[in-house]
């Protein structure tokens, strides 16, 4: 085998999964993606900005000025509030999902969340959008990296060998 060949076998794949939605559904499909990613041994690398940043918040209102605790009040809640993208039914969409995943035996969004930081998928939050809608990292759960910039994800993205948005 040559050595150029040899380089190519031996380096891990990587992976970037871009998390702009906070929907239910696409918080599920994005960290199932990763999980799975992780599994085959590739390095994940998630990037969460604006509604997305739930999935990273912890159950706290956010917000200092007049309309970022406007937003902080609407947006309240971490993981467990998102609300599916469609189908709400006046606030028992969330709760009929959960009760149909419960039913099915199939792992729920926040446990998939740590199952994906157990694997070793790095977090990273978008530190515009925490600036914009004055979300501290104190804020977010304790696993998540210091706030990045778009740079940094199109950086991420260029050295992916593959890349998901949702």
């Amino acid at each position: 085998m040559t050595e150029k060949l040899q380089e190519e076998t031996d380096k891990r794949r990587k992976a970037t999964i871009f998390v702009i939605s906070g929907d239910l559904e696409k918080l599920f499909a994005a960290f199932s993606i990763a999980i799975g990613a992780a599994t085959c041994n590739i390095e994940v690398k998630m990037f969460f900005t604006f509604w997305g940043l739930r999935a990273l918040k912890k159950n706290v209102h956010t917000g200092e000025s007049l309309f970022a605790r406007m937003l902080g009040i609407l947006e309240s809640g971490d993981i467990n509030k998102a609300n599916p993208g469609k189908y709400k039914f006046l606030g028992l969409g969330r709760w009929m999902f959960k009760k149909m995943v419960k039913e099915k035996n199939v792992t729920g969004l926040a446990e998939l969340r740590q199952l994906a930081i157990n694997l070793g998928v790095e977090l990273y939050s978008c530190d515009t959008t925490m600036e914009v809608m004055e979300i501290p990292k104190e804020k977010l759960i304790d696993k998540v990296a210091d706030p990045v910039g778009v740079g940094w994800l199109i950086e991420q993205s260029l050295q992916s060998d593959f890349i998901y948005s949702l």
